[in-house]
């Protein structure tokens, strides 16, 4: 009977539960808010150890002294449904939307880099650079726009090719070359 007991009788009152999870749902959303996109987009080693120790810390926050079934059922459940009326909202109201994911950053603009604005994101110029080399781009001068995405991803619009069909065959090949390095590099 013992082993019943710990497996669906929850040691937290359920309405309690369900706060604590409401409650560090909006911390969270808020705390990754206030930390910028890049703790959403390519992460470093560094960004990848806080999520993972953010993630242990508030477990306790959420479950309490319950180890139950049944109380990690209700508390993953209220964090879906929570999760679930967020995401209808932001979809239904910009605004909302606008307050929760903030704003696209432009990061370079012809081929500057806006120093100003990766700082606000905290982002070197090297992870930017090699996000742009990513991408495919040698050069600054190839970048018309690099602009950071609310999800922490970066949208790269190039400048505009003038090339004759030669020189855009060979630079459709060197594209495809450094898609097939990197390919061999991952497999």
């Amino acid at each position: 009977m013992e082993f019943y007991n710990d497996l669906w009788v929850s040691g937290v009152p359920l309405l309690e539960k369900i706060i604590r999870s409401i409650l560090v749902y909006f911390f969270l959303l808020i705390a990754l808010r206030l930390g910028g996109k890049r703790e959403l987009g390519q992460m470093t080693g560094f960004d990848l150890v806080v999520l993972l120790l953010i993630s242990n810390t508030v477990q306790n926050a959420i479950i309490g002294n319950d180890n139950s079934v049944l109380g990690g059922f209700v508390g993953a459940a209220t964090l879906l449904m929570v999760n679930y009326i967020v995401v209808r909202l932001a979809y239904r109201h910009s605004l909302f939307l606008r307050i929760l994911e903030g704003e696209p950053t432009i990061l370079v603009k012809n081929g500057q880099i806006i120093v100003e604005n990766l700082a606000s994101e905290v982002i070197t110029q090297a992870e930017l650079k090699a996000s742009l080399r990513r991408q495919g781009f040698r050069k600054l001068s190839d970048v018309k726009r690099a602009i950071l995405e609310t999800d922490g991803s970066l949208s790269v619009e190039p400048q505009s090719l003038k090339m004759d069909e030669g020189t855009y065959q060979q630079h459709i090949m060197e594209q495809l070359d450094r898609i097939e390095e990197m390919l061999k590099q991952k497999g």
